[in-house]
Order: structure tokens, then sequence, then C-alpha cells
């Protein structure tokens, strides 16, 4: 663990890119122990609690009636709350051969803390690979995953992947209201019109979308510079890099804050 904690401080602001095959085995496990909580909301539904300022009446009116006009006990309302749902969707086409690796293990570990978290990969195509990710070794759940995915470092179509999410999963209890996170460079061989509704629909399904992109490295005012990225820009609510173990450490802290 003492190796595992100073291989921690020494490579991690060291871009995945860059780093030894030695170094990314060590990085994929400290990135496996990540806690990767999804943030909470508030439904409109309303259970009893014993503490609070406004009286549950429907469950008083119970107790009064109960206990033939003494109640013992004051129930007060509070509204239920529920994890967001958390959607991943990762570019595992060739131009991101140095970080799908292990944007597939930061999406894993998301997986194995919460079961509202679902994960799909694409590179022509879309495939879920939700299931796989469930194994309990990060070993086991990486090679069940990449025997699903047949396009493996192949080409990219970011638009007609999204538009597949959109038609099959987006407007399922999946995708309703969930944060969606897209893990791509941007760079897209598919028709520019076919990505901006496919984005414009998801924008529509979706409580947010965040967008990993590991070239934007550690810049703060990062610009899109891919054709798939700018059309993609103005439905995308915050960009995030996701090139190095630091930057997955910062997006899992800023995940659960989200409101």
């Amino acid at each position: 663990m003492g190796h595992m904690a100073s291989a921690s401080d020494t490579w991690k602001n060291k871009a995945f890119a860059q780093c030894t095959p030695t170094e990314l085995n060590t990085l994929r496990k400290l990135i496996s122990t990540l806690r990767v909580s999804p943030p909470v909301r508030r439904t409109r539904r309303i259970r009893p609690k014993l503490r609070g300022s406004k009286l549950h009446m429907r469950k008083m009116v119970r107790e009064t009636m109960r206990t033939f006009g003494d109640p013992n006990t004051l129930f007060f309302t509070q509204r239920k709350i529920k994890l967001r749902p958390i959607v991943f969707i990762l570019d595992v086409s060739g131009s991101m051969a140095d970080y799908s690796r292990n944007l597939l293990q930061f999406a894993y570990s998301a997986r194995r803390a919460n079961a509202k978290v679902e994960v799909f990969c694409f590179g022509s195509r879309l495939t879920r690979i939700t299931n796989s990710l469930s194994k309990r070794s990060p070993d086991e759940a990486m090679e069940k995953a990449g025997n699903e995915v047949l396009d493996w470092d192949g080409g990219t179509r970011i638009g007609d992947s999204l538009k597949t999410y959109v038609n099959d999963w987006g407007r399922t209890r999946i995708g309703r209201g969930a944060i969606v996170i897209i893990c791509s460079d941007g760079l897209d061989r598919g028709y520019p019109e076919v990505l901006a509704k496919a984005m414009d629909d998801l924008s529509r399904l979706s409580y947010r979308i965040l967008w990993m992109n590991p070239h934007k490295g550690d810049a703060q005012n990062f610009e899109p510079n891919t054709l798939g990225m700018i059309v993609a820009d103005p439905f995308i609510d915050e960009v995030f890099s996701g090139h190095n173990l630091k930057s997955l450490e910062e997006f899992s802290h800023r995940l659960v804050s989200l409101r």
C-alpha cells in the first residue's frame, strides 16, 4: 500500500499517454479505488420523519384516529432522496487508445460503487457493457467488456452512436434525468448534422451532459478544436479532461456536488 501511495504522488499529474506499461498498471489499480458517487436529488414523494418543521397531516390524522384523539407521536414531512442515475458513454476508437482503458477502469469503479450507473462504449457503433462491469474482479470485468466491444480501436461515429443511445435507452428509466458523461476526443467520421441532432435530443432527456476530453489536459480555458467537439459544444454543460489520475480525482469530487 505504501508503494501505491508513493506512486500516486509521483504519477498523479502524469498524462496516461506518457506513462509506461508498469506505471499504467499501477495507476489502474489506483483508479479502481476511487470513490465515484452520484449526486442525490429530492423527489416529490413525501415520507414521514420524527423531526422537522412541517407536520405530515395524513400521517397525523391516521395517528389521531388510531389513538382516539390523543396522538403521542408527531410526524413531520421529508422529501424522499434518490441517487441521480449516471450514464458513461466511452469512445474506444483508435484515436482514444491512450486513454480509453483508463477511463473504462474509472467507469468500472463508478459501477461497482452504485447500481444506478450505466456504461456504454462506442467506436463505429454503440455497445452496452453495464453487466460486464458488474464482475467483482477488475481484470475479469475488463476482459469481458473488451470481448463485447467489437469495434475497439477502430473508427469513430459519435453522432450515430449517440443517436442509438437516445433511441434505444435515452427515454427509458436509464436515461431520463441522468447525468450523461461522454468521454471522447471529438474526432468524428460521421455527419455533423447527425451529431447535432443527437446532442440536441440528448440534452432534452438528460439532467446534465458532461464531456471528458483528454486533450483538454490542464487547460483552464479549453477551446474545442475538432469538428465533433465544436458541434457538440452548445449542448455540453461542463468539459473535463480525464487525462491523468489527478483529473479523475477532481472529476469525482465535482460529480457528487452537482445539483
